[in-house]
């Protein structure tokens, strides 16, 4: 009975063998128009959507929207103090020095408004009556100059703004500590302070 079923089984074996070796062109070849459809796919997509690609709303709203011209709309209001309405175009110091003069007056205000800038911001180093002999000088490399009786009293009113929004030498920027104004309000306090000293000079001189 083993004898009987062993040609069987051969002649099954090389049936499947030959089922599987004739399969093997038929499935490249599926496998080949496969890739062929699928090139041709994607060739149909790129060709038939290239303009829908360039339609898309982001490549085209900041050409074609509309044109708002500057101020064509009123601005917005801004709360007070949040817009500066006082300020100067970048110059360098010899400009200042040509170019600008004192818009205030030597009210008692603008004293002493010029009196409370100088003495927060300008008296740890110039002193409280500006000769120099801050608290913090003695630190310094370079001794603070005397805004009282040292070259500042003959300086036109535009170098001292200059100096002091842009800086020299020895002394750093306060552009960021006062504003326009109030640059002009501590040069009124400083030449007040140059005109007292003046004038007790004057009677010391003459009570001799």
């Amino acid at each position: 009975m083993h004898r009987e079923m062993r040609p069987l089984a051969r002649s099954n074996d090389h049936l499947s063998r030959a089922r599987g070796f004739a399969s093997r062109p038929e499935r490249a070849a599926a496998a080949a128009r496969l890739l062929i459809l699928g090139a041709l796919g994607v060739a149909c997509f790129v060709l038939c959507g290239a303009r829908a690609v360039q339609a898309f709303p982001w490549s085209t709203d900041m050409f074609a929207g509309a044109a708002v011209q500057p101020l064509a709309m009123a601005p917005r209001v801004m709360p007070s103090g949040t817009l500066p309405i006082n300020g100067i175009p970048k110059m360098d110091l010899e400009q200042m020095t040509i170019g600008m003069k004192n818009p205030l007056k030597p009210t008692p205000a603008n004293l002493a408004h010029g009196k409370v800038l100088f003495m927060n911001t300008c008296y740890p180093c110039h002193g409280e009556n500006a000769e120099g002999n801050g608290p913090v000088a003695h630190l310094l490399q370079h001794k603070p100059s005397n805004l009282v009786t040292g070259v500042s009293k003959n300086l036109p009113d535009g170098y001292i703004y200059g100096y002091i929004r842009n800086g020299g030498i020895w002394m750093p920027s306060y552009d960021d500590a006062m504003s326009s104004n109030e640059r002009w309000d501590v040069i009124l306090y400083v030449r007040s302070l140059q005109t007292k000293a003046a004038e007790a000079a004057k009677n010391k001189v003459s009570s001799r």
